[in-house]
C-alpha cells in the first residue's frame, strides 16, 4: 500500500475515482464517453500515459459483454474483420509514437481531436456510407483508428465516425464497437506492457476505478428519464470543446 501511495498519492486517487464517477454517469446517460471524459480530465494532473494506462481494464470488461451480445457477432466479424485486424497494426504504430514522442505535441494532438470530434457531433452532421468502397477503406480506417488510439487514447476520430457510416442499425452499432473497443484496448494494453508504458501500479488503480464508473453509469441510468438528453448532449460536447482548448494551452504556454 506504501508503494502504491507513493506513486498514487490520496489526491490523485481521488481525482481519479472523480473522474471514472463523471465519466460512467456520461456513458450511462448517453451511453458514450467514458475513456474520452477519463482522459481529458487526468491527463493534465498524472499526464497522457498514464492516463490511457487507466481507461485500459474498465474499456476491456465493460465492453466484452457488449461485444458478445447482440446476436450479430458472426455476421460482423466477417464485414468487419479486415477493419479490427488493421486497428491492431495501427496501436502497434501508435505505441511506439506514444512512447517517443514529445508529450506537449501528443496532448495537442488529442485536444485537436477533443475540438475537431465535439463539433462535428454538435453540427449532426451525417458522413455517406461507404458502399463499394467499403472493401478498400476498413483496412484503412482501421490502421488510422488503432494508431489514434495508440498515441491519444482515442477511437472517435476516425474509429467511431466510420462505424456511424457503415449504416449498420443501432443494435449491431452497439456491437460493433463493443467488438473494436475490447481488441484496440487489449492491443494496447500488451503492447503499452511492451513498451514499459504501464506499471502494476496503474492497472491496480485502473481495476478499482471500475468501481466508482459502475456507480456512474447506475446514476446515468436513472437520470436519463429525467433529463433532456438532447441538451445534455450539447453540454457534454461545448465541455469538451472547453477541455480541448484547456489542454492546448497549457500544454504549450504554461
Amino acid at each position: 500500500m506504501d508503494a502504491l501511495l507513493s506513486v498514487w498519492p490520496p489526491e490523485t486517487l481521488g481525482l481519479t475515482a472523480i473522474a471514472f464517477l463523471t465519466a460512467g454517469l456520461v456513458k450511462g446517460t448517453l451511453g458514450l464517453g467514458l475513456p474520452i471524459v477519463v482522459i481529458a480530465i487526468l491527463t493534465a494532473t498524472i499526464g497522457l500515459q498514464s492516463a490511457i494506462g487507466l481507461i485500459l481494464l474498465p474499456s476491456i470488461v465493460m465492453n466484452i459483454w457488449q461485444a458478445l451480445v447482440g446476436g450479430h457477432f458472426v455476421e460482423l466479424l466477417r464485414r468487419l474483420w479486415t477493419l479490427i485486424l488493421m486497428t491492431v497494426a495501427g496501436v502497434w504504430v501508435g505505441v511506439q509514437v506514444l512512447a517517443a514522442a514529445n508529450v506537449a505535441l501528443l496532448t495537442s494532438l488529442l485536444a485537436v481531436v477533443l475540438i475537431l470530434y465535439s463539433t462535428w457531433s454538435l453540427s449532426r452532421a451525417q458522413i455517406r456510407p461507404p458502399g463499394r468502397w467499403e472493401g478498400v477503406l476498413s483496412p484503412v480506417v482501421g490502421f488510422l483508428a488503432g494508431a489514434m488510439f495508440g498515441m491519444v487514447g482515442n477511437f472517435m476520430v476516425p474509429g467511431v465516425i466510420y462505424h456511424q457510416a457503415l449504416d449498420l442499425g443501432r443494435d449491431r452499432l452497439v456491437q460493433a464497437l463493443g467488438m473494436s473497443y475490447v481488441v484496440i484496448s487489449v492491443a494496447m494494453l500488451a503492447f503499452m506492457s511492451r513498451f514499459a508504458l504501464i506499471d502494476g501500479a496503474t492497472l491496480l488503480v485502473s481495476a478499482a476505478a471500475m468501481v466508482p464508473g459502475m456507480i456512474g453509469m447506475a446514476i446515468g441510468r436513472q437520470l436519463r428519464q429525467f433529463l433532456n438528453e438532447a441538451q445534455f448532449r450539447t453540454l457534454f460536447f461545448l465541455g469538451l470543446i472547453a477541455v480541448g482548448g484547456y489542454m492546448l494551452v497549457r500544454a504549450w504556454l504554461l
